[in-house]
């Protein structure tokens, strides 16, 4: 790690004029303006296929790339698409993201230009097509498939008013376990061998244009940070398809689920239903699955976030079928084992760990046995009510707490954003703030900003709700809220050059931009 500060924004956050952020020419535009702003980083949510809930955290395949996040016009660019075809998109070009209206219709667009791509002549495009399929094909068959079924059931359950059904309660037995004369019947059928290769192209789609910005972003001095969660999702073809590395019965239903345990915010808990790992199944394969992961994702990414790092020490466990978080225990995960494990096949890898919430000595060790850096939330530093214990001047999250092996945040994608979170606060918590300053700031969000830059942190990462001094109709995620997140999206207006001189002085500044 060296001295940089840099940007965290989801693509379906950037500007566009078809209802939701993509990979295409708007992001291209904004690495520039991090270029231009002086900034080394973008830090982005996990990239896969969104489920119910639309949220990044919960995906369909931890190794696909997500649809909706392929540019239209480089589609139509490539002649696979016209203009003509995206005139009727149905949601304003400014508004925040109607995942209901826009979901139908991206996706409409998206089987139309595969199936264009599949009948052209174009040698070279069909040529890296099939090299795609075949370096893919570890992953990528498995996920066209669950995804083909998957598809046709849905349609099924929501005819009959059934919303959320999932592979293990609602398709066909012999389908759910994946039989295997069941699965070569849908092999074999010619409608969906057609849909399945639709769906191969789309992925083809969403790397061919992810590698383009992420050479583009790295050849303008930018690195990118992805998101990994430590869990996957139920619904997912990761379980579906790798039922012994899961904590999952013979009839497909899980065993245990993940959790967090009650704590002073919550007095029942989280009950985040993930399915448990399998970790002896996992380590008796040597972790092939998880370097198989670890190593897909560095293909996109120059870093990895890692999403609830404790989890690889202990998990809280929660028997399938409670309500709530509050009967579940602690169990150990392999720790020390499965990082010297993929320290020995992957060499030194760029993991941040997300190391919030309930840390022991045992997960500090197993952080710092392995060199990396840990996360420190600016927002906490402040908050009466993040340690129960009120505000100290030992509170971990405060700057002068801090060492360099870490990033530092003013918030994330599950916080409200800064000026939010201001708006909120009690008059003690913004007393303290002045006290901690030394001063009364005319902008409590540019001081708070430049405080998080200054800090001894290698990393600063701002979000851009933050750098605009956004309330909390910007924010990003509630947890434990449906419905109302992952919306938010920037303006075209957002990029100013001015806003880039502001950031590039400021990095500059506390030595994260050494170019003046």
């Amino acid at each position: 790690m060296q001295r940089k500060s840099g940007i965290l924004l989801h693509p379906t956050s950037l500007p566009g004029p078809y209802g939701i952020g993509d990979i295409g020419s708007q992001a291209f535009a904004f690495i520039d303006w991090l270029a231009l702003a002086g900034q080394e980083i973008w830090q982005v949510l996990p990239l896969g296929p969104t489920g119910y809930g639309d949220s990044p955290y919960a995906s369909f395949s931890t190794f696909a790339g997500n649809p909706l996040l392929i540019s239209l016009d480089a589609l139509v660019s490539e002649g696979y698409l016209s203009e003509q075809d995206l005139a009727d998109c149905p949601v304003p070009q400014e508004s925040d993201v109607d995942y209901g209206m826009i979901i139908p219709w991206k996706f409409n667009k998206l089987h139309c230009a595969a199936q264009r791509f599949l009948a052209s002549t174009n040698t070279s495009a069909i040529d890296a097509f099939s090299r795609f399929k075949k370096e893919e094909a570890w992953w990528l068959d498995d996920y066209v498939l669950f995804m083909d079924i998957k598809e046709h059931f849905d349609k099924k359950a929501m005819a009959e008013g059934r919303f959320g059904a999932m592979w293990s309660n609602y398709w066909p037995k012999e389908l759910a376990l994946k039989d295997q004369t069941a699965i070569n019947a849908w092999l074999n059928d010619a409608q969906h061998q057609a849909s399945m290769e639709e769906r191969r192209v789309i992925q083809y789609f969403f790397f061919s244009q992810w590698y383009k910005l992420k050479q583009y972003a790295n050849s303008k001095g930018i690195s990118i940070i992805g998101d990994i969660p430590i869990f996957v999702a139920a619904d997912s073809v990761d379980v579906w398809a790798n039922r012994d590395l899961f904590q999952i019965n013979d009839d497909g239903q899980p065993i245990a689920v993940a959790g967090v345990p009650p704590d002073y915010f919550s007095i029942t808990g989280q009950l985040w239903g993930n399915p448990l790992y399998n970790w002896k199944a996992h380590e008796a394969e040597q972790f092939s699955w998880w370097i198989k992961r670890i190593k897909g994702n560095m293909r996109l990414f120059d870093y990895l976030r890692v999403d609830h790092f404790r989890g690889f020490e202990a998990y809280w466990a929660i028997p399938f079928g409670h309500p709530t978080a509050e009967h579940g225990r602690w169990e150990k995960a392999p720790g020390h084992a499965f990082f010297k494990k993929l320290k020995e096949e992957l060499g030194d890898i760029p993991i941040l760990a997300e190391d919030l919430g309930f840390i022991t000595e045992e997960v500090r060790d197993l952080r710092d046995s392995f060199g990396l850096p840990g996360m420190k939330i600016l927002q906490f530093a402040f908050d009466a009510n993040e340690s129960g214990k009120g505000l100290n001047t030992l509170n971990g999250f405060l700057p002068h707490m801090y060492t360099p092996l870490s990033v530092v945040y003013t918030g994330t994608h599950d916080n409200d954003t800064m000026k939010g979170w201001l708006d909120k606060a009690s008059q003690k918590e913004k007393e303290f703030i002045i006290k901690y300053l030394g001063y009364e700031p005319d902008d409590m969000v540019k001081a708070l900003i430049r405080l998080a830059i200054s800090s001894v942190s290698e990393f600063a990462i701002i979000p851009m709700q933050d750098i605009l001094g956004l309330g909390s109709e910007a924010r990003m995620n509630t947890p434990s809220t449906l419905g109302i997140n992952w919306k938010w999206r920037s303006k075209y207006s957002h990029y100013s050059k001015e806003t880039a001189e502001y950031l590039k002085n400021l990095s500059y500044m506390y030595g994260r931009n050494i170019e003046e």
